[in-house]
């Protein structure tokens, strides 16, 4: 899709500890675009989704959002004692984006059945369920997702990619990093590999 860029990321480079983990990582996306980040274990694929986030300063080059972002990684950011419904409306108020879309987005989830229940007592596939219906409510055009497949079923899997797919036809733009597989349809892909400094490599 042509539009305004949601996302523009320039030279990136990331340092942990004293260690160079890769460099030279530049990325845009427009509405309707997905990025997929592939490599081993450890390779920073996570680091990078925090970068593009802003929740973590990169070593070198620059990061520029032009759309509220919305992020899923391994936390799924839910006060565990309260009940999902308010959990969700925490965040609805913060995104301003009202408590229909929390409705909604359980709906879409599966999961509105558990709305009186805190998320302490989920199963691992529900809290990425949960986590996913707090970024579909979120109403944000960038999603950043961190194994968002990790923990789901294989309709969970489906359901997920539907989603993004969703999102992209609506105009919103992802990038992903997933050991599972996940059909994203026509994206880019960056092999976090090709960007370790030479000495690290064997």
């Amino acid at each position: 899709m042509s539009g305004a860029l949601l996302l523009a990321a320039e030279g990136l480079a990331c340092i942990r500890g004293d260690r160079l983990l890769w460099r030279g990582i530049s990325l845009s996306l427009a509405p309707g675009d997905a990025v997929m980040l592939t490599g081993a274990n450890g390779i920073g694929k996570s680091s990078l989704i925090r970068i593009l986030g802003g929740l973590l300063p990169p070593a070198a080059g620059t990061v520029a959002r032009h759309a509220r972002t919305a992020m899923v990684d391994e936390r799924h950011a839910l006060d565990a004692h309260l009940p999902l419904g308010q959990a969700l409306g925490q965040w609805a108020a913060i995104d301003g984006t009202g408590t229909a879309g929390v409705h909604t987005a359980m709906d879409r989830l599966g999961i509105a059945h558990l709305a009186d229940v805190p998320p302490r007592y989920f199963s691992t596939g529900q809290k990425k369920r949960a986590a996913l219906a707090r970024l579909i409510a979120s109403d944000a055009p960038l999603w950043l997702l961190d194994e968002p497949a990790n923990g789901l079923d294989r309709d969970g899997v489906a359901l997920t990619e539907a989603l993004i797919a969703a999102h992209r036809a609506a105009g919103g733009a992802v990038v992903c990093a997933s050991h599972l597989p996940l059909t994203l349809g026509e994206a880019q892909t960056i092999d976090m590999a090709a960007h370790r400094p030479s000495e690290t490599v064997s």
